[in-house]
C-alpha cells in the first residue's frame, strides 16, 4: 500500500493467525487533500475515534488481524451503507439511487452534511465526482479490504470472529439516542443478539469486566452498518461492535491522550489475549 492508501492492515505472522478480525473505521486522521469544508478542520476532530488504531496496536500479537481506515469519517463513513446520502449532499449531479435514513436526516449519514455544531460544511451539494471519490476512492477499498479479511478466516477456519471497535463520548449528547446519559466505560453491540452468538458477546462482556471495567449491552449502541453487514452467526460469522469511553484514555478535551492511554492499552492487549484463547478453543 501507498502513504496515502485508505486503510491500514496489519497481520501477524502466518503461524499464530487466528480467524479473528478487528477493524476500527473511524480512527482515520489523514484529512485528504482538497476536503475543504466550511469549518476548520480542527472542528472535526471530535468525529474521529480518536486513537483508537494505537490503542489496537498489539492486537496482531495475539494473533488477530487490525485493519483501520486513514481517512476521517467526516470525509466519508464507513459504518454507513453506500446509498445512506440525502439530497443536501448529492443534488441532482448524483445519478445513483440514495435511501437516506434517519442519520442522513440528520446531517450524518455517509457524507456528513453538518458539523458538532450544527453548522454545515458545505455551501451546496458535492460535485458527482467529489462523491466518486469519497465512494469508491476510499469506502469501497476499506469495505473490499474487510471482506477479504473474513472471506479468507472463514474460507480456512470454517467460521470467523469479528470486533468492530470504536469510541463514544463520556455523555450522550442531543444527537445520541440517550441525551444527557452517563455512559459505561464499554458498550457491546451484537444487535440484540443477532450479530454473534451468546457465547462470543459474554467472553467479550467477561474479559473486560474481569479487568474492572464497567459494562453495558446494546444501549446505547446496538451495532452500526458493519456489524449489520457482516454479523450472520447462522453462516458462521460472528460480529459484535465495542466502543470504549473516551474518558479512559483522552484528557478533558476528549482529544489528546491522559495518563490513562497506557493502562488502557495494556487492558485492551490483556482482553484480547482473552479473546484469542476464546477464538482458538472455538476452532480446535
Amino acid at each position: 500500500m501507498t502513504a496515502d492508501a485508505p486503510f491500514r492492515l496489519t497481520t501477524p505472522a502466518a503461524a499464530s493467525q487466528l480467524p479473528l478480525i478487528y477493524d476500527s473505521p473511524h480512527s482515520g486522521r489523514a484529512y485528504p487533500p482538497g476536503f475543504s469544508p466550511l469549518v476548520p478542520v480542527t472542528e472535526l476532530l471530535g468525529y474521529e475515534d480518536r486513537l483508537v488504531d494505537d490503542l489496537l496496536a498489539q492486537a496482531p500479537a495475539h494473533g488477530v488481524s487490525l485493519l483501520t481506515a486513514t481517512f476521517p469519517r467526516s470525509f466519508v463513513d464507513p459504518n454507513r451503507s453506500e446509498d445512506d446520502l440525502d439530497v443536501q449532499v448529492a443534488g441532482e449531479s448524483w445519478t445513483r439511487p440514495v435511501r437516506p435514513t434517519s442519520y442522513s436526516e440528520r446531517g450524518q449519514g455517509l457524507i456528513f452534511r453538518v458539523g458538532l455544531d450544527g453548522r454545515p460544511l458545505y455551501d451546496g451539494p458535492l460535485t458527482a465526482d467529489q462523491l466518486e471519490v469519497r465512494i469508491a476512492g476510499h469506502w469501497r477499498p476499506y469495505h473490499r479490504a474487510l471482506d477479504d479479511l473474513l472471506d479468507a478466516a472463514q474460507e480456512r477456519w470454517g467460521a470467523v470472529w469479528h470486533i468492530n471497535w470504536h469510541s463514544m463520548r463520556p455523555v450522550g449528547d442531543m444527537l445520541a439516542p440517550d441525551p444527557g446519559a452517563t455512559r459505561a466505560d464499554f458498550v457491546l453491540g451484537d444487535l440484540d443478539g443477532r450479530s454473534a452468538a451468546p457465547a462470543f458477546t459474554a467472553a467479550a462482556e467477561e474479559a473486560l469486566r474481569s479487568l474492572g471495567y464497567s459494562v453495558a449491552r446494546n444501549q446505547p449502541f446496538k451495532g452500526g452498518y458493519i456489524t449489520h453487514r457482516h454479523g450472520r452467526p447462522a453462516e458462521g460469522r460472528h460480529s459484535i461492535q465495542i466502543e470504549i469511553n473516551r474518558s479512559l484514555y483522552l484528557q478533558p478535551d476528549l482529544l489528546e491522550p491522559s495518563a490513562g492511554m497506557a493502562k488502557l492499552q495494556a487492558d485492551l492487549a490483556a482482553f484480547t489475549a482473552t479473546i484469542s484463547d476464546f477464538v482458538r478453543d472455538e476452532v480446535a
